[in-house]
């Protein structure tokens, strides 16, 4: 994934769409990709202060923390912890956060 950008799969079943981000300062972060207002899709938006944005309802997440920044979504998104292993990223858990 190259920095800026963000990478889809399935996590962790193939019913559950996540997000893999390598953000600006190089880290990686993974998250689920449902937004916990109502459930749709959130997309990353490296051109709106690197936010992940929820269309349905206008919500909005801080990319590198996931937590809601603005519209009626107030839990963060669940967090998929991550690992490179001989440059290959591997999903290891879900973190679910209150």
């Amino acid at each position: 994934v190259v920095v800026g950008e963000a990478h889809l799969f399935r996590y962790p079943t193939k019913d559950d769409p996540a997000i893999l981000l390598r953000l600006p300062d190089d880290e990686l972060r993974a998250y689920s990709q449902k937004c916990t207002h109502l459930g749709c899709v959130v997309y990353y938006s490296p051109d709106n202060d690197d936010e992940l944005v929820c269309p349905c309802h206008e919500g909005f997440f801080d990319a590198t923390t996931g937590v809601p920044t603005a519209g009626p979504p107030e839990r963060p998104l669940p967090r998929i912890d991550v690992e490179v292993r001989d440059g290959t990223v591997w999903a290891l858990n879900v973190e679910e956060r209150a």
